[in-house]
């Protein structure tokens, strides 16, 4: 198989990931179109995208055989669709759940970072995969800035999924910059198992946004 795909695991587990962001989207739609709340169909709208292109730029870019410059240009856009789902992700919290100035101020804030962390990782890729991993995970514990107003907003049980989807992030970003462990290189290496966090990750997420926002 891998004279057809370059890393037919990576790329068929984040496949699985791309079609129940599709779902994602639906069953979250239809709760905003249920409550008739502009808000929550506008936010989950760009968070479910945000899945959906996350993954699909992953299956992608795991699963195309080609020149070098192709798996180049297609593993820059791997990596910014990290940004796009940070911020994705932010967005029906801000938006739905603290809302008010705060919820918009968070917003500016995190989409700027994504805005400059994609240009960042356009024109200056060749960086350290220990420093362009930890910018994600800085980006993403923003909100321990802001765990009271959230608290007051979605109670305890919102934060523990809130902070169990970055926890599953963060071990898979500990994974993917010391690049261990290696089980089984190939089909179960380092690079698997950081794809594997990050479907746990989102899911935890998604559940949160569901229950909560």
């Amino acid at each position: 198989m891998g004279r057809f795909f370059r890393e037919p695991a990576s790329g068929f587990s984040h496949l699985v990931g791309a079609i129940l962001s599709v779902v994602a989207l639906i069953s979250l739609l239809h709760v905003g179109i249920s409550n008739r709340d502009v808000w929550q169909i506008v936010s989950f709208s760009i968070f479910g995208t945000s899945l959906i292109l996350l993954y699909s730029a992953s299956t992608i870019y795991h699963l195309v055989n080609s020149t070098e410059k192709v798996v180049d240009i297609l593993q820059k856009i791997d990596h910014s669709m990290i940004f796009v789902l940070i911020a994705g992700t932010y967005t029906p919290i801000c938006l739905t759940l603290l809302r008010g100035s705060l919820g918009f101020w968070l917003l500016s804030l995190v989409w700027s970072c994504a805005v400059f962390g994609i240009l960042f990782k356009m024109f200056f890729f060749n960086i350290p995969r220990v420093l362009y991993t930890g910018i994600y995970l800085l980006m993403g514990w923003i909100a321990v800035f802001i765990v009271v107003p959230l608290y007051n907003a979605g109670g305890a049980r919102s934060i523990l999924w809130l902070l169990a989807g970055g926890l599953f992030y963060t071990a898979g970003g500990v994974i993917y910059a010391i690049q261990k462990p290696n089980i089984f290189p190939s089909w179960l290496g380092f690079h698997e198992l950081f794809h594997v966090f990050v479907i746990l990750g989102s899911t935890a997420h998604y559940v949160m946004i569901l229950r909560f926002c």
